[in-house]
């Protein structure tokens, strides 16, 4: 393994921890492509070393004392059980699937929340101070508008299916599954987006804690590289913590779509050839 490559890994896993910390997403919607297709490890590999960057985000979001104000840990410890459940069985399944099944999976369920985040731009799910925030709500400061926000959850049934689906996503790609969750908290759930972000980056790190120490068994990390991409995601994530708290959530959301528009086309020319 070449310094050269690994310096490429500690970039690449900077880049995929800012993007994490920024989103709530784990940051392997760019790290997964760079190790698959840019250094040609293969996907299972690249998905495997993906997870513990997961784990090093979540880490660096859920310890931050902002994001600590953020993080609703009644709803996220509620939905976890769906996630950890899904992580489990992505492990028994993603076996059988070709590498081309995956990369169109993966092209597809992109594509899909990209849209879904566009139709979300001037939207935000706040209510007046003192209204009633119900059982799994929160309340947090919001640097964008200076002032606290308060949030109802509605659709419960709906954020517990996504996270199913979110940890079948997770542990089968390796891309963390707040690709999912994020946007589906935040477009049909009530929360939101940076609230999304905080609780998901706490969530995502217990998914792939389920996933990784199987794939690890299997032989599909490769430690150094896995090494190199954790010690950048902890320098990114520091950095992606920092600006989440000033740039305005619409700007976070184009950010999200352009992400995974890129990835998906990445992808989908991947699975047809």
């Amino acid at each position: 393994m070449s310094l050269a490559i690994i310096a490429a890994v500690v970039a690449a896993g900077a880049v995929a921890g800012c993007l994490g910390a920024l989103l709530g997403i784990g940051g392997a919607v760019f790290l997964v492509p760079f190790l698959d297709v840019g250094l040609g490890l293969g996907f299972k590999v690249a998905r495997a070393v993906s997870l513990l960057t997961v784990i090093a985000t979540s880490s660096v979001v859920s310890s931050g004392t902002a994001g600590r104000h953020l993080i609703n840990l009644r709803l996220g410890m509620l939905l976890e059980v769906g996630s950890t459940a899904g992580g489990l069985l992505a492990v028994y399944t993603v076996a059988r699937m070709a590498d081309s099944t995956l990369s169109a999976l993966f092209a597809l369920v992109t594509t899909a929340i990209a849209v879904l985040m566009v139709t979300r731009l001037e939207k935000r799910n706040v209510l007046e101070t003192g209204a009633d925030i119900g059982q799994f709500g929160g309340r947090f400061y919001e640097d964008e508008s200076k002032r606290e926000v308060a949030y109802r959850v509605k659709r419960l049934p709906v954020g517990m299916f996504a996270s199913l689906l979110a940890g079948l996503v997770s542990g089968t790609l390796g891309i963390g599954g707040g690709i999912l969750k994020v946007p589906i908290l935040n477009a049909w759930c009530g929360v939101p987006l940076r609230a999304a972000a905080a609780t998901s980056a706490l969530m995502i790190g217990v998914t792939a804690v389920s996933s990784a120490p199987l794939y690890y068994a299997r032989g599909e990390i490769n430690p150094p590289i896995a090494a190199a991409a954790v010690l950048g995601v902890l320098a990114g994530s520091r950095a992606g913590f920092w600006l989440g708290g000033r740039a305005r959530a619409k700007w976070l959301k184009l950010l999200m779509a352009f992400v995974l528009l890129v990835v998906s086309l990445v992808y989908f020319r991947r699975a047809l050839g």
